[in-house]
Order: C-alpha cells, then sequence, then structure tokens
C-alpha cells in the first residue's frame, strides 16, 4: 500500500515537521497548518534541516529538495487542502487546543478523510467525541525523532472503524515503519512504560541512588536499552514529560505522582535538550 497523496499536519514543531518530512521523503504532499508565517517559516525549516541530516548520514531515499519541494505551509487549519486523505494533529499536550484543531479540521476535509491525533497520552476517545464522524478518528503516536524512529503506535478508540484501523496501519508499513495497536487507555503502552521507567529514575536522583549517567548507563548496559530514561527525559522535554505525568497521575493514581524535583527544573526552566540544560547539559 502506498502512503496517503495528500497529508496534512497541523502543529510544525520538532514531532510535526518530523511527521511531514516522513510522509514528503514517501512521495506525498504535505501541508502543514502553523499559527502565523513566523511559526510556519520556522516549521519549513525543520523539514528542510531534517532532511539535510538524513541525507548527510545516508538514510535519504530521494533528493532532499524533491522531498522539500512537495511541503507547503499555511496559516490556518481552514487553509488545508480539503481534498486531503490525512490530517495529523501535533499541537501541545492541552485538551482544550486539540479539541479545537479537530473540529477545525473536521470542516475543512471530506468524510473519507481520516483524522489523527499524535498525543502520547491523552484520551483517543475523549478528543473523538468532539467529532460529528469518530469512526474515522484514532491515534498515530510518532517518537522523536520522527524520520529516524521505527515505531508508530496506532491507538484505536472504542468508536474507530475497522476499515480505518486497516489502512493506517498499511501507510504505516509504506512509511517504513512498525506499528503497534493498542486499545485507547490513559498512557497507552509506550508513554505509560517510558514514563514509569523515567519517574522512578528521577526518583533515584532525587534520593542520591546514583547519578544521572549511572542509572542510565545502568539500563543500556544491563538491559540493552539504547538510551537510558533521563537522557529520554531530556530529549522528549521535561515539561511534556510532566504534563504526561501530571494526567497519568490524575486518571491512573498515585504510581504516577510526579517527583518533586521534575517540578523543580520544569519551574526553573531546564527542559532538556531544548532548553540547554536538564539532567544533563546540552550547551556544549
Amino acid at each position: 500500500m502506498n502512503v496517503p497523496k495528500v497529508v496534512g499536519v497541523v502543529g510544525g514543531g520538532r514531532m510535526g515537521a518530523g511527521i511531514a518530512q516522513v510522509f514528503a521523503v514517501a512521495g506525498a504532499y504535505v501541508t502543514i497548518a502553523e499559527a502565523d508565517e513566523s511559526a510556519a517559516a520556522a516549521a519549513l525549516q525543520r523539514v528542510e534541516h531534517g532532511l539535510a541530516q538524513a541525507e548527510a548520514k545516508g538514510k535519504l531515499a530521494c533528493r532532499p529538495e524533491d522531498a522539500l519541494g512537495r511541503v507547503q505551509t499555511v496559516t490556518s487549519v481552514s487553509a488545508l487542502p480539503p481534498e486531503a486523505n490525512l490530517v495529523v494533529e501535533a499541537v501541545p499536550e492541552i485538551v482544550e487546543a486539540k479539541l479545537a484543531v479537530l473540529t477545525a479540521v473536521e470542516a475543512v476535509v471530506g468524510p473519507e478523510a481520516v483524522i489523527a491525533s499524535n498525543t502520547s497520552s491523552l484520551s483517543i476517545g475523549d478528543l473523538g467525541s468532539a467529532l460529528e464522524q469518530p469512526t474515522r478518528f484514532l491515534g498515530m503516536h510518532f517518537f522523536n525523532p520522527v524520520p529516524a524512529s521505527t515505531l508508530v503506535e496506532v491507538v484505536r478508540a472504542p468508536d474507530t472503524s475497522g476499515s480505518v484501523i486497516k489502512t493506517v496501519l498499511g501507510w504505516v508499513e509504506a512509511l517504513g515503519k512498525t506499528d503497534i495497536v493498542v486499545k485507547d487507555s490513559p498512557g497507552f503502552a509506550t508513554s505509560r512504560l517510558g514514563v514509569s521507567l523515567g519517574l522512578e529514575a528521577i526518583r533515584m536522583l532525587e534520593e542520591g541512588v546514583a547519578d544521572a549517567e549511572s542509572i542510565d548507563r545502568a539500563m543500556e548496559l544491563g538491559y540493552r536499552h539504547p538510551m537510558g530514561p533521563l537522557r529520554s527525559t531530556d530529549l522528549v522535554g521535561l515539561d511534556v514529560r510532566l504534563a504526561i505525568a501530571e494526567y497519568l497521575h490524575a486518571t491512573l493514581g498515585e504510581r504516577f505522582c510526579p517527583p518533586q524535583l521534575l517540578r523543580d527544573k520544569v519551574s526553573r526552566g531546564e527542559l532538556g535538550r531544548k532548553s540547554g540544560q536538564g539532567f544533563y547539559d546540552w550547551r556544549q
């Protein structure tokens, strides 16, 4: 199966730009919707930079200029192409923001279009309840960095139709990625497990069990994890991990209560790689 011919992505941050990049490389025409011209230009620059990086590593299946030529930006969801086969929402993990985007998307695209959220933890069923056709809605949880990651977590809500799941699994395969299908539940499979490990690693650091490098090395060498939980938290973003932890704490209970160290770092603006400082110093 081929990728969808026309794809919309709402939100051109690190995740949204990565999603746009992989679909464009696979041959889709992609439109990124952002809030204004400045944000749109930054999104396109992220895609261009990602393509250049992939080419430098010898991991690009087409010329970067060809893929970039299939990407355009707009400054309103209403300007997305109505013929889009798929629109992926990739805005921050704020329920109200996602609901507003999803209802705006549904007002633009045709009745056969698939609508997906890249949320890493929020209920797909709750988000889909805002749509007139929740049967065409599901979660497509990509991972950072999207071009290098091989997994897409496909989240099926109670209303998601089987035909939509089948179509999306074909698209995931056409992207050269591997799927897992999970039912809609707080944190799904990946965030629930990843956050659980990350929070415990932060508690260990908070308690002085070991330093950050030793805790990470324990998982990398002892359990063959490609990256330790603290460095992974830096890459995800401490603010993102805190938001997910707070949601899981509210829905699943005390085992997901965020450690004070995580709260303190976020309040100081130590958000990980994107701010230059997290559990590691990224300014070097």
